[in-house]
């Protein structure tokens, strides 16, 4: 029997709270995750996830997951693997209670039979178009089907054959007799069964009639003994429908709908559709592109489970919508890679550095931190050698005042080593163009030894050509500029609004080579570059593949900070 929880600090827990004082559903408590397999689950499944199974956890209770498998033109195998894949990696469990809307097709059948026979359902021969204009409006009642008043005989005759196969496709529906004047337009004779051939992923060609989801959601839920049914504010509007059946067949121990705010992130949708369309039309790679707020793409980009789940407990739960700024999440991941990154050093657009003082055939090992939030983690050797590469950016041949990288005539320390002064510029006789420097370094300033501290301004990440790996780089930006993408006022709509800069590619970058044992599994902070992770698609040991989980800069904290 579950116990109650005194720490309570949303609504949901509250509602509990009070029905286990009053006994009510015998101490239990009882939860469900049920995502339609239509495509692949997105950030806002995870606070969904993170609230459904979380809060049976709080209570000793249980969580089933179910997928609600009442669409077969939508739906596919591919997506029930994907989702099982997704709530495992967020480390939540629903031991032996998967289930499917699809086990109860026959039970969900014969319920509706006990509807028509109580004079709650009718079979409707309207066609779509009419069934919309018989509806009504806001401000105007609908109108009844003419079609409404058939007799219970004859609408379980017509109801039989439409499982039978005997009519068209959209021909004839099953529809819920309740009021066509009701101020909410969703209890107006709602649809019960429609009329589909279309292959069932589970069931095969055995049904033609298929349930639409406010039917069968409540009654699975039922069938399950889900006590709590919690979901997303736009089924508010819903609940009276999702009583209805439980109530008019006069069912004991109905479940409870509770409904929160759905998470709306900036620069992001949530919308399946249009996640869809940027898969089907190319925008992306693929539902798991690392740019997609998908939870693959996600997991596939680098950031962990851990990092998502503090998110949602950050967000809360609120029962009005409102929207999250993206830098939150982004502020979630880097506080999670903080302490689990390895500092290692990584250079992108490499520019060659000789120090013509230092020893031809001379290698030295230096001793690096993997970590220096986290001691425990120990230290590496990194390689060093006459010809190193550093970044393009960290030199500047005329550079303006509190310039404290590399400049002829100037000093730097080299990250774990030596300070060097860049003396010589080497350019293209024909472009003009910068590509080798000529430097000398101070042999008593090695990094770590007593003699190394002398103090300059400027600190610079490099790697030794001679033991550099090279790898691709991908830094991954917002998806879309916009902050709301999709309420431009454009004939695009959120396609106006895609970021042509979200994807660059970087393919000659240079790795310290302690990274080819780098593996999916392990996080990086490439110095002064952001934190990044290795591509588990199109990365192998011959062709190294990162992506930028998240950048550096925490704009996010320092807004909060001020």
């Amino acid at each position: 029997m579950a116990m109650i929880n005194p720490g309570s600090t949303n609504f949901i827990q509250a509602i509990i709270n009070e029905d286990l004082k009053t006994g009510k559903n015998e101490g239990r408590v009882h939860t469900r995750f049920p995502p339609e397999p239509n495509g692949y689950l997105h950030i806002g499944h995870a606070k969904s996830i993170c609230l459904n199974f979380g809060t049976a956890a709080l209570y000793q209770g249980l969580c089933n997951l179910r997928f609600d498998d009442t669409n077969p033109s939508k739906e596919e195998i591919e997506f029930v693997e994907s989702i099982k894949e997704d709530v495992r990696w967020l480390g939540f469990d629903w031991e032996d209670r998967m289930y499917f809307a699809s086990d109860y097709f026959e039970q969900l059948y014969d319920f509706a039979v006990e509807l028509i026979k109580l004079g709650h359902a009718y079979v409707c021969d309207l066609s779509a178009t009419q069934i919309r204009e018989y509806r009504g409006t806001l401000t105007e009642p609908g109108k009844n089907s003419p079609y409404r008043d058939r007799t219970v005989e004859e609408n379980l005759d017509l109801f039989r054959r439409m499982r039978a196969g005997e009519f068209a496709d959209g021909s004839r529906v099953l529809r819920a007799k309740i009021d066509m004047a009701s101020p909410n337009l969703n209890m107006r004779d709602p649809v019960l069964y429609r009329i589909l051939r279309q292959t069932h992923h589970r069931t095969g060609d055995k049904w033609c009639i298929y349930p639409m989801y406010d039917y069968a959601h409540p009654l699975s839920d039922y069938l399950e003994g889900i006590t709590h049914s919690i979901c997303t504010l736009e089924f508010e509007d819903h609940r009276p429908l999702y009583d209805w059946p439980l109530e008019v067949l006069n069912l004991k121990d109905r479940p409870q709908q509770i409904e929160f705010a759905r998470l709306n992130l900036t620069h992001t949708v949530m919308s399946k559709r249009i996640l869809r369309e940027l898969v089907e039309q190319g925008y992306v790679s693929g539902w798991d592109d690392p740019r997609m707020p998908t939870i693959s793409g996600l997991r596939r980009r680098g950031v962990t489970p851990a990092a998502i789940r503090d998110f949602c407990e950050r967000i809360g739960v609120a029962k009005s919508n409102s929207t999250v700024d993206i830098g939150l999440l982004e502020h979630c991941i880097r506080e999670d890679l903080n302490e689990k990154a390895l500092r290692v050093m990584a250079v992108l657009r490499p520019l060659k550095v000789v120090i013509e003082n230092y020893p031809e055939d001379q290698v030295e090992e230096l001793d690096a931190e993997n970590n220096p939030e986290n001691p425990a983690m120990g230290v590496r050797k990194i390689p060093f050698s006459r010809v190193i590469y550093i970044e393009q950016e960290d030199f500047m041949e005329d550079p303006p005042k509190k310039f404290f990288r590399l400049s002829p005539g100037k000093e730097v320390r080299l990250k774990h080593a030596y300070i060097i002064k860049c003396e010589q510029v080497i350019k293209d006789e024909k472009t003009g163009q910068i590509i080798e420097l000529r430097c000398t370094y101070d042999p008593e300033t090695r990094s770590g030894m007593a003699s190394g501290t002398r103090k300059v301004k400027g600190t610079l990440h490099w790697v030794s050509a001679r033991h550099a790996v090279p790898a691709e780089v991908r830094l991954l930006n917002h998806l879309f500029l916009s902050e709301n993408p999709g309420e431009e006022k454009s004939e695009l709509g959120y396609k106006a609004s895609l970021n042509p800069d979200s994807l660059e590619v970087l393919s000659s970058c240079l790795v310290e080579p302690s990274l080819t044992e780098a593996t999916p599994d392990t996080r990086y902070q490439f110095l002064r570059q952001g934190y990044f992770a290795l591509d588990p698609v199109d990365s192998s040991p011959e062709n190294l593949v990162f992506n930028r989980v998240v950048s550096l800069r925490d704009s996010w904290a320092k807004a909060q900070k001020s």
